[in-house]
């Protein structure tokens, strides 16, 4: 039997803590926890590195990490894109579809009149299993899979050809820039109705074009921003002056992941802290702190109970009167009662030994006072109920009081 009760009531037992430090304890507890939730709420969550597939955050050889590397080395302002909602930006953003069938078009019209680069996928590779992140060639992918990426709107037309590694040229208004870079083994070109050449190749093919007059750019043969490319140190230099001229002044360059599968997934619990679902939230946090307050004023400190089973002798003496009131035997404790009393008053007053039961009464009966012993103990001996009883036990309990005065 728990021998601790909680109520606002009796005598208050010492508590293991004091309301100061229970007070504390929880708001560390809640404060804590409300840290937790909206920590996991906003936290950026996890990025998926999606393999060696030609993104953003591919190590291999078809990747663009080394030039977002190099990049972020050489003091401009790179990011790597995994939410849609921040494809609006101003500066330059480049796209790495990797099939035919990747929607581009709500994509395309949301940066009509902002810097865009379109890198056309030419590789087709499959995972390296002995080396995570690497990628095997398998070949090139069908002339279809780049010429789909912008079809119908835009009908390129994809030819690849053996470069000899000869170096580009610049023209339209990439001709006064000093980019000098080497072209790619086998070369991939496009050419098409209103696409403006900026680089291509001795025969004029065009490996970087401009669709009509907007800043939407189109790179036919991604080797030359790969991790490939990156090999070579002139390539790099010139690879990262291109991304630059292609770009707004101070403005941040972008690689987006979100075509590839990698974009961000909502955080379905950062709604609840967000507007409109914020309201409801706050509602439901001052409802809990209502309830816990009413909890802890309705329920006091804890109350030490009395043991069911007391100590020593107290024990005996306890127990026992239990077990008569148990079995409504009260009223047959007169006569033992008056033995008691008899035994104290014969020890008290000086009664002959040689006086037994009767002559103990006679005697103490010639003592005198407002009633008689004998009187007092045969009422006691008689009493049939608790009360009865009771009221005799005061009554010898004042007679032995008298004569002791």
């Amino acid at each position: 039997m728990s021998d601790v009760a909680i109520s606002r009531s009796g005598a208050e037992a010492p508590g293991l803590f004091s309301l100061r430090m229970i007070i504390i304890l929880v708001a560390v507890g809640v404060a804590a926890f409300a840290a937790m939730v909206i920590g996991a709420a906003y936290a950026p969550g996890s990025t998926p590195k999606g393999g060696g597939a030609a993104h953003a955050v591919s190590n291999s050889a078809v990747g663009y990490s080394g030039i977002i590397q190099l990049a972020q080395a050489s003091g401009y302002n790179v990011r790597v894109v995994r939410d849609q909602d921040q494809l609006d930006s101003r500066g330059l953003t480049i796209l790495t579809p990797q099939t035919a069938d990747t929607p581009m078009g709500d994509l395309i019209t949301r940066r009509s009149r902002l810097p865009t680069l379109i890198v056309l996928p030419k590789w087709q590779t499959v995972e390296d299993k002995s080396h995570p992140g690497w990628v095997k060639h398998l070949g090139l992918l069908p002339p279809g899979e780049p010429y789909g990426v912008l079809a119908p709107d835009y009908k390129l037309t994809v030819t690849r050809t053996k470069s000899g590694g000869a170096p580009l040229t610049t023209t339209g208004w990439l001709a006064d820039s000093a980019i000098r870079i080497a072209a790619p083994r086998p070369l991939q070109t496009i050419s098409g109705a209103n696409l403006r050449p900026l680089l291509t190749d001795e025969a004029g093919r065009i490996v970087l074009g401009q669709i009509g007059d907007g800043p939407l750019y189109v790179l036919a043969d991604g080797d030359l921003l790969a991790n490939v490319g990156m090999r070579n140190a002139a390539n790099a230099s010139a690879a990262l002056d291109l991304l630059d001229q292609l770009n707004v002044a101070s403005e941040p360059m972008s690689f987006d992941v979100t075509l590839v599968g990698l974009g961000r997934s909502p955080n379905a619990l950062r709604l609840a802290f967000d507007p409109p679902f914020l309201a409801m939230t706050l509602t439901l946090v001052a409802a809990m702190l209502l309830a816990g307050w009413q909890a802890f004023v309705r329920f006091g400190p804890p109350v030490r109970r009395e043991r069911a089973i007391a100590f020593g002798k107290a024990a005996l003496v306890d127990n026992s009167a239990a077990l008569i009131r148990k079995a409504r035997r009260q009223a047959r404790l007169g006569g033992r009662y008056v033995e008691v009393i008899r035994d104290r008053a014969v020890i008290a007053f000086g009664v002959p030994s040689k006086l037994r039961d009767k002559g103990v009464d006679d005697y103490l009966d010639k003592m005198g006072g407002r009633a008689k012993f004998s009187d007092l103990a045969a009422a006691a001996d008689a009493a049939s109920d608790r009360a009865g009883l009771v009221a005799a036990a005061q009554a010898l309990h004042d007679w032995q009081k008298e004569k002791g005065k």
